[in-house]
């Protein structure tokens, strides 16, 4: 007989795929798409896919075999496979990169360090530490990690050395699952009560016992026992809850043969069942930009859809979706932030839904597999199983295997770039990509494209349908324009507000609206300094000043969370004259309170959106208008629709157009237009403030006037002259090591090597804004190439002068990330 092979690929950034020899008892039951356990290295033992099975054996080479398989059906589908190598080609990253940001933690099982005791010692022979060893490990064998944590003070690894060499521990590696069904107890009638006449006559037997009673009559009138639409059973929490009685009356039932409790498989997803809405009627204008999108899928499998905001884009996404189910096909409808889209996530499961599944990175791990067996079991239980998935950037590795449409709502967001770690992919271009595999259609919808979008569209790659009227005949906000410059120096200023933004907030607190305050900065202030000797306090692992949070009394750095209590003094002259500097929301917060007393004002950052509800509750105070004035970040950008909210003010535009970035003016003017979209969206005309001191800057202008494609064009020359995207390729290669000397003759060395190759122009290498983070210091060197078909050769080339550079003598210890189309 045959041997047969399997090539697998492992969690690991390693080049595979790997190849093992299935053993005889496995054949029948490994196929492509199977998780199996395999031995790689010495010891560990790691959870592996199969991506082909063939009879090729290695040549010189000892070849390992499959120990066992995880799966009686794949786990993923070959389409996904196929999605996966390209995503590890184009990203420069392994498959095995690929694989672990794909896979739900709970499926990537891995072996564990455990010890365990082999002989136990005499006590009297041992030290202090190594008795503790033996104290912990006396029940049972623990992770290694564990052990060293449990210590009183940390055990130091050579103690656990000392017990190895002696044989008094042993060293096993142990595979934990982590995923495990959830089950609850449910209570069904005893199999020996087969009538109503034995339940009535059981019912007489208990009446004596009223507790008994009473729960046996609510567990016939919750099930409606014997009648035609009676339940089998009822979940034990609920029977207990609803009759009010504890389990001790349910134990007497059970123990009498009248109850029984059985254990049944129950999802952690919400599965509430939403009343069904209808679909909302579409205007003329949404009508005609639904038909011409139609029309354009049967030419160009992606469609951009140009439309303003409060336009109804949403309606139209609706009214896609549902022609795409009812031909039985899968729907992948990604928005950037999934924790600020509670109204879109109820709207879709009103109209569509159990069908309905949110897949994002907040679930924990085990709701992650459900909805992952969900997508993967379309085909098999359809009445239980996820045809919409509205999703974060990670839902395009869910296992789909009859896409019919994938919407990219909002796709301008740089959200859905990937950054750290590989595969640093964009959600958006691998939509494009899963569309051509998939023979789906791919609507990218937005009111600012992007300019690499709207560059395919002008060059035939993608359709165009344009919707500039918002829904309802309401009207565009007006945009007005506050010179910071010229109210300083006429001391118009009342803290950070400009006479016309501060005349705008109080009329619209005085008719009852609302107004959403916008500052790209949060904490209290970006930084503190001393006045005597201007001392600035900074981070000690990172080259950063420390951000002044106010309502933690403390110092911290954004970047790796150190952090230190605002200190009395100067640590450098000893003055106390410490004053906080610049502008964060929660100064913005603190002296509106002032500014407007009787105003209620809330704060959307990433500081006060940290715990699991806390989101939520900004957004619903502000929907039932319980807060007057909201202040935020970006996250005030990113698709919200309250329709009192009738001021939008831009507190400082400089911070925007200044940032030293080739996509500055572009990332300005839709931050700009998406925060202004916010203003006016139902009852009346609303209005913008920015406050700038560039008030003839062209960005400002553009957006002051609703100019997209004047800002895109005037953009793309300057582009095009500058060799940057659309036009050229970019990749970034980023340079670490932990000492500064190296990092300079590593970078240069990698520099040098990829000079020679003529199809490059080289920038760098260059220490970024943020030169160290981490420890780490930083290098970066940016390749551009010209849009041709030798992006895979060129990549090849970047691999190997890594490759060459990484092994030079003295070049241990570096690490090298890139990059591919950064954002």
């Amino acid at each position: 007989m045959k041997d047969f092979f399997a090539d697998v690929i492992l969690p690991l950034p390693l080049s595979g795929p790997f190849t093992y020899k299935i053993p005889e008892g496995l054949i029948e039951i490994i196929q492509v798409g199977v998780r199996v356990i395999v031995q790689f290295g010495q010891k560990k033992y790691y959870t592996a896919i199969v991506m082909s099975v063939h009879n090729d054996k290695p040549a010189n080479t000892d070849i390992k075999t499959i120990d066992s398989v995880l799966d009686e059906k794949p786990l993923i589908y070959s389409v996904n496979l196929h999605f996966w190598d390209w995503v590890s080609e184009y990203y420069c990253c392994s498959p095995g990169e690929v694989m672990k940001a794909a896979l739900p933690n709970a499926l990537k099982l891995e072996s564990s360090t455990k010890l365990k005791i082999a002989n136990y010692p005499d006590i009297n022979d041992l030290s202090g530490e190594e008795s503790e060893i033996i104290g912990i490990l006396k029940d049972s064998s623990k992770a290694l990690k564990n052990v060293i944590k449990q210590g009183n003070s940390g055990i130091p690894f050579h103690i656990i050395k000392s017990l190895l060499e002696k044989k008094i521990l042993t060293v096993e590696e142990k595979i934990d699952q982590k995923y495990k069904v959830k089950t609850e107890a449910f209570v069904l009638l005893n199999p020996d009560i087969k009538s109503k006449e034995i339940l009535e006559q059981k019912l007489t037997a208990v009446k004596k016992a009223k507790k008994q009673e009473q729960l046996l009559s609510d567990f016939c009138e919750l099930t409606k026992s014997f009648s035609p639409v009676q339940s089998e059973k009822i979940n034990r929490k609920e029977l207990l809850k609803k009759s009010g009685l504890s389990q001790a009356v349910l134990k007497g039932l059970v123990d009498k043969k009248i109850l029984r409790i059985e254990y049944y498989e129950v999802s952690r997803l919400d599965e509430t069942k939403n009343a069904q809405a209808e679909l909302n009627f579409l205007n003329p204008y949404q009508e005609r930009a639904l038909s011409e999108i139609k029309s354009l899928f049967n030419q160009k499998k992606t469609v951009l859809l140009h439309g303003i905001t409060s336009s109804g884009k949403t309606e139209i996404y609706s009214h896609l979706i549902e022609e795409t189910i009812k031909k039985g096909k899968q729907v992948l409808y990604l928005v950037p932030e999934i924790s600020l889209t509670a109204q879109l996530i109820e709207r879709l499961k009103n109209i569509f839904g159990n069908k309905v599944g949110v897949y994002h990175s907040r679930l924990n791990d085990s709701q992650r597999v459900e909805i992952w067996e969900k997508v993967l079991n379309f085909n098999n239980s359809e009445n239980t199983s996820h045809q919409i998935i509205l999703g974060a950037r990670s839902s395009v590795f869910l296992p789909f295997d009859h896409l019919g449409l994938i919407i990219v709502d909002e796709e301008h967001e740089n959200s859905y770039k990937q950054f750290d770690p590989a595969p640093r992919y964009n959600a958006r271009d691998l939509a494009v990509l899963m569309g051509i595999q998939n023979n789906a259609n791919v609507l990218l919808g937005t009111a600012t494209p992007s300019f690499e979008t709207y560059f395919n569209v002008q060059s035939g790659k993608f359709g165009l349908v344009e919707l500039f009227q918002r829904h309802g005949e309401m009207e565009l906000p007006e945009i007005l324009i506050s010179d910071l410059q010229r109210a300083y120096k006429r001391k118009q200023m009342k803290s950070f507000l400009a006479p016309e933004l501060y005349s705008k907030i109080s009329e619209s607190l005085e008719r009852n609206e609302q107004v959403i305050l916008f500052q790209n900065r949060r904490g209290y202030a970006p930084f503190v300094e001393c006045m005597e000797c201007g001392w600035i306090p900074k981070c000690e692992r990172c080259d950063v000043s420390l951000t002044y949070h106010k309502y933690k009394k403390q110092l911290t750095c954004h970047y790796c969370g150190y952090y230190i209590t605002l200190p009395d003094n100067c640590h450098d002259c000893g003055s106390h004259e410490i004053k906080t500097r610049g502008l964060g929301t929660e100064k913005i917060e603190d002296e509106l309170k002032s500014l407007f007393p009787s105003a209620r004002i809330a704060r959307m950052d990433m500081d006060s959106t940290r715990s699991k509800n806390a989101l939520g509750k900004i957004i619903k105070s502000l929907e039932s208008r319980k807060t007057d004035i909201l202040v935020g970040t970006q996250m005030v950008t990113k698709g919200l629709d309250f329709e009192h909210v009738n001021v939008v003010g831009i507190l400082n535009a400089d911070n925007l157009l200044n940032f030293p970035d080739f996509r500055a003016h572009e990332r300005s003017y839709q931050l700009m237009s998406q925060v202004s979209g916010r203003a006016g969206r139902k009852h009346r005309k609303g209005t913008v403030v920015i406050q700038t001191s560039q008030p003839d800057h062209p960005v400002i202008k553009e957006v002051k006037n609703n100019l997209y494609i004047k800002s895109y064009a005037r953009q793309l020359e300057e582009r095009k002259m500058f060799h940057y995207p659309p036009f050229y390729r970019l990749v970034k290669i980023v340079v670490k090591h932990k000492n500064q000397d190296k990092i300079t003759l590593i970078s240069k060395q990698l520099t040098d090597v990829l000079r020679q190759y003529k199809q490059f122009s080289i920038l760098g290498p260059e220490f970024p804004l943020i030169s160290r983070i981490s420890l780490w210091y930083l290098k970066e060197i940016w390749i551009k190439m010209k849009r041709d078909n030798q992006l895979s050769e060129n990549k090849k080339v970047i691999f190997s002068s890594i490759e060459k550079v990484k092994h030079l003598p003295g070049n241990s210890g570096t690490t090298f990330n890139i990059d591919v189309d950064p954002m």
